[in-house]
């Protein structure tokens, strides 16, 4: 979450050199200014430790078709706390700003802080109230074999990501709505300018994530491999993956990762974008019917998890 007056100061001072060029400041008028600025951010900083921000103790900033954001937002929900949602508009972070999401905020008396990554900020909520909140924060324990399973479904998470755009950077008007252009959630001046920018978008995406043929073909791989193995475990008729008679994170994750291709109901909670199946692109149509017939348990698994915990929200 970007503090208002920190951006305004930023812009100022990326703006000094050109203020100074226009009026033809001397040496010492340029000076003066710097002196100006180097005070102003001192008040800002002087203005949080004596009068610290309202407002929501969390924030969790979020893009609508993340699968990620979905794993950490379906978590915060279940678990209880309350905590406030910042939307941004595809992309427009990541490659202008260098944030990516999810993100959390949070406050502890004057002082701010803020992580990033999924399995970090689940790190963050287990340890801030698994003591306080007891058995309902026992789902989010780390052990060690939930912690190795959660990497592989976070790398099958990239492998994801590789396949969506594959299909869907062929489709703009789709790819924008999964974006948030149709949001009203979302700020009307970033769902502009994913419009404007979307063809340069479209091209980083293509070099960042290596979309081609091949690569779509070793992501459909490694998919199919985490399917074919959850597949396997389920097939004795567990409650969780990794065995058990309680759900905990990485049932969530699981579902919320391989939620981006089925696209349950309630995908999203509140706040996601769903893509209805008959929208997407023919040959994505085909991979996910492939899907749903290789894989009827997960298929079940995650709908019936979403249906249980999500539908609705």
């Amino acid at each position: 979450m970007l503090d208002k007056r920190i951006v305004l100061h930023t812009a100022f001072l990326l703006l000094l050199p050109l203020l100074v060029a226009v009026l033809g400041l001397s040496v010492w008028a340029a000076l003066l200014l710097v002196l100006l600025m180097l005070f102003w951010r001192w008040g800002i900083v002087l203005s949080g430790l004596l009068r610290p921000a309202t407002g929501p103790k969390m924030v969790l900033e979020t893009i609508s078709a993340s699968h990620y954001v979905e794993k950490v937002r379906w978590c915060m929900d279940r678990l209880g706390v309350e905590y406030e949602e910042l939307p941004w508009c595809g992309t427009l972070g990541a490659f202008y700003l260098g944030r990516t999401v999810p993100r959390l905020h949070f406050r502890t008396g004057a002082v701010r802080s803020q992580i990033g990554n999924s399995p970090e900020i689940l790190r963050y909520l287990w340890g801030a109230y698994g003591a306080s909140l007891g058995e309902a924060a026992a789902f989010l324990e780390p052990t060690a074999e939930r912690l190795e399973f959660e990497g592989r479904i976070d790398r099958c998470g990239v492998s994801l990501q590789v396949w969506i755009y594959y299909h869907l950077l062929d489709a703009p008007r789709l790819c924008k709505h999964a974006w948030g252009v149709d949001s009203e959630a979302i700020p009307a001046w970033q769902r502009r300018l994913v419009g404007v920018l979307f063809p340069l978008q479209a091209f980083m995406i293509r070099k960042s994530f290596r979309v081609n043929e091949t690569r779509y073909r070793q992501s459909c791989e490694r998919i199919e491999a985490l399917l074919a193995e959850t597949e396997a475990k389920l097939a004795d008729g567990r409650c969780s993956i990794l065995g058990g008679e309680q759900i905990n994170y990485t049932d969530l994750a699981f579902a919320a990762i391989q939620g981006a291709w089925l696209q349950p109901a309630g995908y999203g909670g509140a706040a996601g974008i769903r893509i209805e199946r008959g929208r997407t692109p023919v040959a994505m149509q085909r991979d996910i019917e492939r899907w749903v017939e290789d894989y009827p348990r997960v298929t079940r698994f995650i709908e019936d998890l979403y249906e249980a915990e999500r539908d609705g929200t």
